[in-house]
């Protein structure tokens, strides 16, 4: 026990360059504080007494502006900065040295059973006010921009941006539109329609180029009848 809260200060300090030593990040970081308490809440969720276990969540709730449902897995070294209006769900995994900043949900989309709230891959990062949602994956070390809403899959090393979330970079690398780590995402209605105008012009030009090529093919063939 002591030993994951040990790591949870290291990494505060590690990644926040205003945290100023420990004791001022285990009584002033409500992150810290929330994810040691929901420890203790999903030790009760799991051994049956799920009752305590989500009064115990309330009052994390209601200190810390941090909402985490004691059925939730959280890893190693999680970092949830700042905090206020973070909301993690039942069946929402969240892996080792995950990042979550403010307004952040893993929630789900509808009142399906069982699996219904995302997997967080290590060391991914989720970013001011974003949404993931739905039973999907979040690759390792991808990034979700701010304000996303993510509704499928993303690839490893993939940063999503934009309502609904679409890949726009893998491996620091800006993504084209072909791109193949987009096809599992929503489609852009904006780039289809570019893609539609796009062989609208490409038929006109083939049929220009035909009719071109009649006149052209006719007139030799005046200019053959003259000349004969």
């Amino acid at each position: 026990m002591f030993r994951r809260l040990r790591e949870d200060i290291r990494v505060v300090k590690e990644k926040d360059p205003a945290a100023t030593g420990a004791m001022a990040i285990l009584f002033c970081y409500p992150g810290v504080q929330a994810v040691c308490a929901h420890r203790a809440e999903n030790w009760f969720w799991r051994h049956g007494r799920r009752g305590l276990a989500r009064f115990l969540s309330q009052v994390t709730r209601f200190f810390t502006g941090i909402e985490i449902h004691p059925g939730a897995t959280l890893g190693r070294r999680v970092f949830i900065d700042h905090g206020m209006g973070v909301i993690i769900g039942e069946t929402a995994v969240v892996g080792d040295d995950v990042t979550i900043y403010q307004g952040v949900t893993l929630g789900g989309t509808g009142k399906e059973q069982g699996k219904r709230h995302p997997n967080i891959e290590e060391f991914a990062v989720v970013g001011v006010g974003a949404a993931v949602l739905g039973n999907i994956t979040v690759g390792a070390r991808s990034k979700v921009g701010g304000g996303a809403v993510v509704v499928d899959n993303v690839p490893e090393d993939c940063t999503v941006v934009g309502i609904p979330g679409r890949v726009v970079a893998h491996n620091g690398l800006r993504v084209c539109p072909a791109d193949p780590y987009r096809r599992d995402l929503l489609p852009d209605p904006t780039l289809s329609q570019i893609g539609l105008l796009e062989q609208r012009v490409a038929q006109l030009e083939e049929t220009l180029a035909q009719r071109d090529a009649k006149v052209e093919a006719k007139v030799q063939k005046t200019v053959r009848e003259f000349e004969g």
